[in-house]
């Protein structure tokens, strides 16, 4: 199975306390890799590290094969890693289209003039979203007018905006009802559909039985189980993240 991310003995310490202790971890390519655990079992910092946020205290990360060190979260997304925090930092005051481009906006020359090109902006944005079966035409919609499931759809967006390879998603479903809890569902196996990568951090194991083709579960900063998700139901995963076991 080719590795898309590999993990080699990734440590992280705050002083005294260890929240990571050696993870060895491979996400394999086009697929979905779920990470689940309890509070404080190292997922959140394990996450910073992959998105560069934070520098690991010891170990390295490999992408596609050849090792990377990431001196920013933009750093990682300019070599195809991008991260969708729970949050989504989104500007919900502003459109769909601005939401996407932001910080990669496109240009036009009139004369010897540079204009925000607005209408290949939000032509563009429209196909992002179409790709995601998600038809929105008014890319003029401010953000805050949106739904939650729509809003995850804005944020996936964005990623492929940047063409990353790899997308995590933190916790994309919580406070989502039933139907935008299907939506978002339906997002990340388009994601996958595409070839790309996904990392998904949930506690809900019915989302991550329903999406993920494998599981790393981690336990006070160590990984303790990482196999197939194929014959477990929700209850055999959470037995496993509450008791380490499997």
């Amino acid at each position: 199975m080719t590795a898309a991310l590999s993990l080699r003995q990734i440590k992280k310490s705050y002083g005294a306390v260890e929240a990571l202790k050696g993870i060895d971890l491979d996400v394999p390519q086009g697929k979905v890799m779920a990470i689940c655990g309890d509070n404080g079992a190292g997922k959140s910092t394990l996450i910073r590290i992959i998105s560069g946020a934070q520098a690991p205290s010891g170990g390295e990360l490999s992408l596609n094969g050849k090792k990377v060190v990431f001196a920013s979260p933009h750093d990682a997304l300019a070599q195809g890693i991008a991260t969708i925090y729970q949050d989504l930092a989104l500007a919900p005051r502003l459109s769909i289209w601005e939401n996407i481009f932001m910080g990669a906006e496109l240009v036009r020359r009139v004369a010897v003039f540079s204009l925000l090109d607005k209408r290949r902006m939000a032509q563009d944005a429209r196909g992002y979203l179409q790709r995601l079966s998600v038809p929105i035409d008014d890319m003029e919609r401010p953000v805050e007018r949106m739904s939650g499931g729509q809003r995850q759809a804005v944020a996936i967006a964005r990623a492929l905006r940047w063409d990353a390879r790899v997308v995590i998603m933190d916790e994309p479903t919580a406070a989502l009802g039933v139907k935008e809890t299907a939506l978002v569902l339906n997002l990340v196996r388009k994601l996958r559909d595409e070839g790309r990568t996904v990392i998904l951090i949930s506690h809900n194991m019915a989302d991550v039985v329903a999406l993920a083709d494998r599981v790393a579960v981690l336990k006070s900063g160590v990984k303790v189980i990482e196999r197939d998700v194929a014959g477990l139901d929700a209850d055999a995963l959470a037995h496993m993240v509450m008791t380490g076991k499997e």
